[in-house]
């Protein structure tokens, strides 16, 4: 239900729009490209890419994407984080899972599982080795979260304020990973700042929408 909700907004709700900002977590996992999974959604993403300049930031669950599923859906990558303007607005766009400093355990092992020599001892494996293996990361995440304190796994305040101070207080951080959908605003010695986190896909689903005029957060049914 989900993936056919996210193909049904990419084919319904982007075309008419020049770019499209994909922040992470785009898919429930990739164990690399030559699994070539996901085939429905890479279609409709490349037809969408026709038109509609497409961006891709990755997150905890998609960062194997590689260079050989970029060019073949035609998409831009996105380092994070990564700035923009929105009108007049200084927007810093993040996938958001950095700024979860409180969760150590995750931090140590994001740390490790992104290095090259770790990246390419896991494509080295067989298809099935790294599908059931991450098949278990996400029992293991899921019983995490039931476990875990929701302060942990959360945003850091000290990681938020310190992001905004090292990229000179932009007017917007958007960010998503914890998918705990809200608006958070802040006064840093004078300077004004806001906080958007996008929801996740389980449900209805949430993007945001830039309409030259503001910024709206849009709800699909």
């Amino acid at each position: 239900k989900t993936i056919r909700s996210f193909n049904d907004f990419l084919q319904k709700n982007c075309a008419p729009h020049p770019y499209l900002f994909i922040l992470g977590d785009l898919f429930e996992y990739w164990v690399g490209d030559d699994a070539n999974h996901f085939t429905e959604t890479q279609e409709i993403l490349r037809n969408l890419a026709k038109q509609t300049k497409i961006f891709f930031m990755p997150g905890n669950r998609d960062f194997l994407i590689g260079e050989n599923f970029l060019h073949h859906n035609n998409i831009t990558l996105l380092e994070d984080p990564t700035e923009i303007m929105l009108g007049k607005n200084q927007t810093l766009l993040m996938h958001g899972d950095t700024l979860c400093t409180t969760d150590y355990r995750y931090q140590i092992f994001r740390f490790f599982v992104r290095k090259k020599i770790c990246i390419n001892y896991f494509l080295s494996k067989s298809l099935e080795y790294r599908i059931n293996f991450c098949e278990k990361l996400r029992e293991r995440s899921a019983q995490s979260h039931i476990q875990n304190d929701n302060s942990i796994i959360d945003v850091s305040e000290k990681a938020v304020e310190k992001v905004f101070k090292k990229n000179n207080y932009p007017a917007l951080l958007i960010h998503g990973h914890t998918h705990r959908l809200k608006t958070h605003k802040y006064n840093y010695d004078g300077k004004f700042c806001e906080r958007w986190v996008l929801g996740d896909w389980y449900g209805s689903g949430n993007y945001l929408l830039w309409d030259k005029l503001e910024l709206k957060n849009i709800f699909l049914s």
